[in-house]
């Protein structure tokens, strides 16, 4: 029988910084990573024709570089959920409501 979820999560700042910064880490590094091996297609590109070959390779990368930056977007949003619970609660962060929950479990889930 499969453990049931857990409804209420616990959390206290260290582990959410931390979280954070990792998704934000792994993100620059996609990103960073896109954008040279985009520099170096077009650095390939010589002819007219050189275009529809490498087009779909920039086309992807492309795609990884928005979703880069859709992701550090999201961790904009949930950072400042965050920080306005604990103005809130001086004390810690305490639970996180569903929304906030649901953007951490989509950008771990989340594939490119």
């Amino acid at each position: 029988m499969p453990r049931p979820k857990k409804k209420k999560i616990d959390i206290h700042q260290n582990s959410v910084v931390s979280l954070l910064q990792e998704i934000y880490n792994e993100c620059v590094e996609q990103r960073n990573t896109a954008i040279r091996i985009q520099n170096k297609m077009i650095a390939f590109m010589k002819e007219a024709n050189d275009m529809a070959l490498i087009g779909p390779v920039l086309k992807e990368q492309q795609k990884i570089i928005d979703s880069a930056i859709e992701k550090k977007l999201q961790l904009s949003k949930i950072q400042s959920s965050l920080l306005h619970k604990n103005q809130q609660n001086d004390t810690s962060i305490g639970t996180l409501d569903d929304e906030t929950r649901d953007s951490i479990a989509e950008l771990l889930d989340r594939e490119i």
